[in-house]
This record gives structure tokens, sequence and C-alpha cells, in this order.
């Protein structure tokens, strides 16, 4: 294993034990749930946006599975916290073509933050979704939010 490698295990393992972001949230301008049957994670994600409906103020999830969707979910706070909502969804399609490149090409560490550590995963198929749900939960989130505000 490379060093590189190994700290973006590192940067897993302390995502999934100190899990930022999780739990509830008050006065959300939106909320979207997601389960993946295959492995029985599950996360609510909540986003609350500025007065103006155009930038993230605050978002939390709760939700129960393995160590990388908990970790997933936990580098998605830290990464999208203050985005408006364009800078929040661009950031989703980077993260899902990271994990669709099955390891291959270098993903763009500045638009991914901690979340580049992510991109091993995308080497195993099974584990995809788990990286993916609460981004996906995120990305429902900002649909709704998106409607709502006209």
């Amino acid at each position: 294993m490379s060093g590189l490698e190994g700290l973006y295990q590192q940067i897993i393992l302390d995502h999934s034990k100190a899990r930022h972001g999780d739990g509830p949230l008050e006065h959300a301008a939106a909320e979207h749930h997601e389960y993946n049957p295959t492995c029985g994670d599950e996360l609510t994600m909540r986003i609350r946006l500025d007065d103006a409906g155009e930038r993230i103020e605050e978002l939390a999830w709760q939700g129960d599975g393995c160590s990388i969707s908990m970790a997933s979910a936990s580098a998605l706070v830290d990464l999208m916290a203050g985005r408006t909502l364009e800078e929040a969804g661009e950031r989703i399609d980077a993260f899902r073509a990271m994990l669709r490149s099955q390891g291959a090409g270098e993903p763009d560490e500045e638009l991914l933050e901690d979340a580049i550590a992510f991109h091993g995963v995308s080497k195993y198929v099974m584990r995809v979704k788990c990286a993916m749900l609460s981004w996906v939960a995120l990305e429902a989130c900002l649909t709704e939010a998106r409607a709502t505000r006209g």
C-alpha cells in the first residue's frame, strides 16, 4: 500500500469514528431518506438554506450502516456546508464520476477535498452504493430545495 492509499484509509477511518454532521437538524428546507438494500445502510439527509435560498447553511444526517457509508456522509458534510446549490451539485457530479472511474484517473482534490479518499472505493463495485448513499440523498434534497424556491 502506498503512503497516499494509507492516508486515504486513515481519512475514511477517522470520518467513520468521528461522524461529522450526524444528528438532527431543525427547520430543514429539505429532507430525504435513502436505503441501500444490498448491505442495509440507511440515512436521512436534511439541509437548511440561507435566507436567499441559494446556499447550504447547514446540513445534517442520521443513519446507520457500514463504515464507508457513514464516513462518506461525514466527509460530505465537511465539503458541502456553506456551498451554493450549484457548487454542491458540481461536487456531487465530480464524486459520482470518481466512483464510476473504477480507480482510473486522478480526481480533482481541490474540488473534492477529503472526499477524494473514496477514490479507492471505486474499484469495488459493491461498495460504490455505500459511498454514494449520502450524496444521492443530498442530491434529492437539492432538487427539493430548488423546486420550493421557485
